[in-house]
């Protein structure tokens, strides 16, 4: 069986600007994974990046933060629906304050989903 190549690089240019912004938000770890890339806090995925796109994880307390910008969340030919990582918003990233707000946000998602797996 031939293994279909992921669509989700990631430029070493965007990854590295995307850590620099990320400078002052707590630990961060970037894992490679299915072509792009997982950002984890105390262990769990709040954000990932994909053909140079950065989103954060989203649930019902910060989803209205995208749809007020018009964003949308991240979909997948393999899932028959959206998931719940949603691009952020390209004035967002430029700004380290108001990006580690939404960051923080996502780590409170990230830390309700993960206690609801155990």
């Amino acid at each position: 069986m031939e293994q279909k190549k992921s669509a989700m690089p990631v430029s070493e240019d965007y990854l590295n600007y995307i850590k620099d912004q990320l400078e002052g938000v707590g630990e961060v770890e970037i894992k490679r994974m299915f072509g792009g890339v997982g950002l984890f806090h105390g262990g769990l995925m709040f954000g990932k990046i994909g053909d140079d796109v950065f989103r954060l994880k989203v649930d019902e307390t910060n989803q209205a933060d995208y749809e007020a910008r018009g964003m949308k969340p991240f979909y997948s030919e393999t899932k028959k629906k959206g998931m719940p990582y949603w691009e952020v918003p390209a004035d967002v990233i430029e700004n380290k304050e108001e990006l580690a707000k939404w960051v923080a946000k996502s780590f409170e998602v990230a830390e309700r989903a993960g206690k609801k797996k155990k």
